[in-house]
């Protein structure tokens, strides 16, 4: 399973009365993750009739994910145009990192006290691309890696509220990842920001974990603040 997919795999409880706007739901936002909108000069339109016939089942179910993708920021209709993928102003996405880096900052803390020996010594082989120098496929497995880091450490942390809020943050964050990746970021400095990270949790130092955490966070919405006219 792909990064993105297992973020989409909890993205909706499944059950039988909303399996196909269950579908429906993940579907879309799977698509949008993966767009790139930042990269887009105007607002990019969603196709309800194309996202009906590319899955298979009736405007019903679409519609409904819809609504739901509306309610939580994603997605804005406008009368008699369409459905339109929302875009984030540069203030609303560092505030957003903010939020990110703070409730990350918590998941090593609590990781820091719940994890096993096991989970925090698996931490270097489960983030590899982190220790190595120029790995194939260049800045994509870095940009994966701390892409994956934040929810990884949500679930050691044992805090089901924090990896359901952390889920929402990223997905919302992962095309200004991707935009900025892109344009501006140290890939030497995420390597060494992340190791150091995962050493403090190796020693559950969890003051040190949190405050390079943050750190990181400032750091990345700086990257944005500087990031020209992305956003």
């Amino acid at each position: 399973m792909s990064t993105l997919d297992s973020f989409l795999a909890d993205a909706v409880p499944a059950c039988s009365e909303s399996g196909l706007r269950a579908l429906a739901y993940k579907a879309i936002l799977g698509v949008i993750a993966e767009l790139r909108i930042y990269d887009h000069p105007g607002e990019l339109r969603l196709d309800e009739c194309k996202l009906s016939g590319d899955l298979r089942v009736s405007r019903t179910p679409i519609r409904e994910a819809l609504t739901i993708l509306e309610h939580q920021g994603f997605v804005r209709r406008r009368p008699r145009h369409g459905v339109f993928v929302v875009k984030k102003t540069r203030r609303e996405i560092i505030e957003m990192v903010y939020a990110c880096a703070a409730l990350e900052s918590m998941s090593v803390r609590l990781a820091c006290a719940k994890a096993t020996e096991a989970q925090l010594g698996a931490l270097r082989a489960s983030f590899r691309a982190l220790y190595e120098a120029d790995p194939t496929g260049g800045y994509h497995r870095y940009f994966e890696a701390r892409w994956q880091f934040c929810r990884h450490a949500a679930t050691l942390a044992q805090c089901a509220e924090i990896l359901s809020m952390l889920n929402h943050l990223l997905l919302h964050l992962r095309s200004v990842h991707e935009t900025v990746f892109r344009q501006s970021i140290d890939l030497a400095y995420l390597r060494a920001a992340y190791r150091a990270i995962i050493e403090a949790l190796e020693l559950r130092d969890a003051e040190l974990a949190s405050r390079l955490v943050l750190e990181r966070g400032f750091r990345f919405a700086r990257d944005i603040e500087s990031c020209g006219d992305c956003f």
